[in-house]
């Protein structure tokens, strides 16, 4: 029985290929101005909207006639706008409800509506149609494989006899005109039986799908045996050599596994593949995947590797003969090749190559791999961002392979090369991965030993591999994987080494490129010097073998117009093939002067001078920082200003000059960005200069970060900047006593030049910097 008294007005929507059951709860989209209205007005109101079903899904603006009057009042429990003003909406089922009067049909349909509410009362016809009901959903169950078992479990426990054909009919795959027919029975009855006719005409259409389903499979096994029996006479025609026979496959790979030597779970694992290779049909696509991935795994060297050169003295000369410098680098091959020759085991390296650009370091790399007499691969990781790079892709993925190592392994055909990891530091991430976290394993000596790549999924040895990995910067390397690397710095080249590689190296080399020799071109060591000087400005010395090649170019061209064998570059005619000169490196001051102090920085392609200005004037205590400076630099100048007020009275500065001064700090070439705390004792020597009208030395520059007490922190760097110091004349540099364990690298050209003087505190840098103004010099 049912309750028809209750007539209530709400708005309402019309759904298209949709009908909504009461109790059930299902989501779906709005995107109809009128729909949209509706919502919005239930919303306001107490949530409550009529949904029906149209008849037509194409009309797209319905009017009474085009949808069924029996429908369901939902509770909208969700609204969620998505984008192009479409709106995801989520309602709960209530009750069968039916249009009594259309009342409104703009801005939106609302209708006065009649709802019906189930009264349960079970009889004996009510509870046999349910029990007929529930015995027909399980055959529909079983022989449906659109619907899950499960749902026959939950059907199992409701116990109110219009809900449960509610739930069935709302489980089944049924045409819209089906579903209506159940929401129209308003009488419990009348909707069992209907429900009833429903299940007796699906379950007849599903079993014959089924019948004509076992019809198709039993012709697709014949047609499978009819297969097989080709595939048999094949062997018939074996001797004519017109057909290709899958057994011989399977028999050379069996024979190649054979001689593998490799480890015995490794041998299983290949065994178990070629047997399903064999029961698979040649055909098939897995088939292609399971020998592709049996190839990868035949091809590796597992116990293939080159025999190293022990001999130090031969490799030293390699070294020598491929570079100029990089003492460090070579010293460290060498002792590994030592060890080896009195351990005659032990594990591979793992070295980082960290410092500018164009230093030589991917060359070296080849350069120890040639010495150890070993094969050299190279995997550039610069914007490297999928794991799957370095470990590889499961088998499950279309068209999978093994990730670069193992792969680069195999084209070695060796399992101890030499293994370059390029620009290491470029490293990215993204949502595939990230690939350094997949490199800890790969760069750790006790866990790279059982390396496993996702593809091959056996573990493969690479404890004897030699890793060199490649950077510009540490700072950008994660520290786990820093960790497992030893860091070996590779400076800039000075003047003088810029000149030999030149002429060992790169002018040689550039003349044979360029079809020269050395009778129809030579360029002498000032001339040589010249185009460093001028027309570089660089830690390596890529741009000087551009500039050199540039020369021969010109010369080729010179001698092919003029049929001379000889053209003479020298430093007062090399503006003809190279142009006006680039660069001019800062000369230092021609006298002391007040408020000027002469900085050292670091860059990344070497170090430079830099000027420090200081201009005090009258104000009201402000601190004025130009130049582009960045927010450790700012506050380094802050710290040097606050020192320098502790130490006024000391060198004759007004004590409250904070209060009637403000003080301009200026660093010059305002376009280019500066930042570090190496600035420090600079920025407070200027201040101190500046204000107590004691000038600074022209002769020296300094580097080195301060404290609020003035003592002097140590810095990096240190070469680079004491090269930048040589090429502009200085003859003295201040640094922090920290550093002193840092003069063993500067080259010694450079320390016969400069005298390099510690400071531990502002008193030691003062003590040196400052000096006595000249008699015609004025004062402030």
């Amino acid at each position: 029985m049912v309750d028809s008294e209750k007539n209530i007005t709400m708005p309402l929507i019309p759904l298209r290929g949709l009908l909504v059951f009461p109790n059930m709860v299902l989501h779906f989209d709005v995107g109809r101005d009128k729909s949209i209205k509706a919502l919005e007005d239930a919303m306001v109101n107490d949530q409550l909207i009529f949904l029906t079903t149209q008849h037509d899904i194409n009309v797209d603006t319905p009017t009474i006639d085009d949808f069924y009057r029996v429908g369901t009042t939902c509770k909208i429990k969700q609204m969620l706008k998505l984008p192009g003003d479409a709106i995801r909406v989520l309602v709960e089922g209530i009750e069968r409800a039916e249009i009594v009067e259309l009342v409104q049909e703009t801005p939106f349909f609302k209708a006065d509506i009649r709802v019906y509410k189930d009264i349960s009362l079970k009889d004996k016809e009510v509870e046999a149609l349910i029990r007929t009901v529930l015995s027909s959903f399980e055959k529909y169950i079983s022989i449906s494989a659109k619907t899950s078992p499960d749902v026959l479990i939950s059907i199992s426990s409701i116990e109110e006899p219009g809900r449960l054909a509610d739930v069935i009919a709302s489980n089944m795959t049924l045409k819209i005109e089906q579903k209506q027919q159940i929401i129209e029975a308003i009488s419990i009855k009348a909707r069992l039986e209907a429900l009833y006719s429903i299940l007796v005409s699906e379950i007849e259409i599903l079993e014959v799908e089924k019948n004509i389903n076992e019809k198709v499979r039993s012709q697709i096994n014949k047609m499978q045996k009819e297969y097989y029996l080709r595939e048999q006479m094949k062997i018939i025609k074996e001797e004519l050599g017109e057909e290709y026979n899958p057994d011989d496959e399977i028999i050379e790979l069996k024979e190649k596994l054979r001689k593998l030597k490799a480890p015995k779970k490794v041998k299983e694992k290949i065994n178990k593949e070629i047997e399903r290779l064999a029961r698979l049909s040649p055909a098939s696509a897995e088939s292609g995947v399971i020998r592709t991935y049996i190839s990868s795994i035949l091809e590796l060297p597992w116990n293939k590797q080159t025999k190293d050169t022990l001999d130090i003295t031969k490799a030293r000369e390699i070294l020598n003969q491929d570079h100029y410098g990089l003492k460090e680098v070579k010293e460290r091959v060498l002792e590994y090749l030592a060890i080896r020759e009195l351990t005659k085991s032990m594990k591979g390296p793992i070295i980082c190559l960290v410092g500018p650009p164009g230093v030589g370091k991917t060359s070296v790399a080849k350069s120890i791999a040639r010495s150890l007499n070993r094969k050299f691969v190279r995997m550039s990781l610069g914007g490297v961002r999928d794991e799957a790079e370095i470990r590889g892709h499961r088998r499950t993925y279309i068209g999978a392979l093994p990730g670069r190592i193992i792969n680069g392994i195999k084209e070695a055909g060796t399992k101890n090369p030499v293994f370059l990891f390029d620009e290491i530091d470029k490293l990215a991430s993204d949502f595939r991965g990230d690939p350094a976290s997949a490199l800890l394993e790969v760069l750790d000596p006790e866990q790279n030993k059982s390396f496993k790549d996702h593809y091959l999924e056996v573990e493969f040895d690479l404890s004897k591999v030699m890793f060199i990995t490649t950077a510009n910067s540490l700072s950008t390397i994660p520290r786990p994987l820093l960790d497992r690397m030893e860091v070996i710095n590779v400076s800039g080249y000075t003047e003088f080494e810029k000149v030999n590689i030149a002429r060992k190296y790169l002018l040689p080399k550039q003349l044979k490129e360029h079809g020269l020799t050395d009778k129809n071109l030579k360029l002498s060591d000032p001339t040589l010097s010249k185009i460093v000087t001028e027309y570089t400005r660089e830690s390596g010395v890529r741009e000087l073998e551009r500039q050199i090649a540039t020369v021969c170019r010109k010369t080729a061209a010179e001698i092919v117009e003029t049929k001379k064998d000889k053209i003479l570059v020298n430093s007062k005619n090399l503006n003809k093939s190279l142009g006006v000169s680039k660069y001019s490196y800062d000369k230092k001051n021609s006298k002391n002067q007040i408020g000027m102090v002469t900085g050292l920085a670091w860059t990344a392609v070497g170090g430079v001078t830099l000027y420090i200005e200081v201009s005090p004037m009258k104000g009201n205590g402000k601190l004025v920082l130009t130049g582009q400076l960045g927010d450790v630099m700012k506050e380094s100048a802050r710290t040097g200003l606050t020192y320098v007020r502790t130490v006024a009275k000391k060198y004759g500065i007004e004590e409250n000059f904070h209060e009637s001064k403000d003080i301009h700090i200026h660093i010059p070439e305002g376009a280019i960005p500066k930042d570090g705390p190496s600035a420090g004792i600079s920025m407070a020597t200027a201040v101190i200069s500046a204000l107590s009208g004691i000038a600074v030395s022209k002769d020296v520059a300094m580097t080195g970060e301060i404290t609020l007490r003035g003592r002097v922190l140590p810095i990096g760097g240190l070469k680079e900047k004491s090269l930048a110091a040589k090429r502009m004349g200085i003859k003295t540099i201040i640094f922090p006593f920290d550093n002193l364990k840092d003069l063993e690298d500067i080259p010694d050209e450079v320390k016969d030049a400069i005298k390099f003087i510690p400071a531990k505190t502002m008193d030691d840098v003062l003590k040196h910097a400052l000096v006595k103004v000249d008699k015609n010099e004025n004062r402030k």
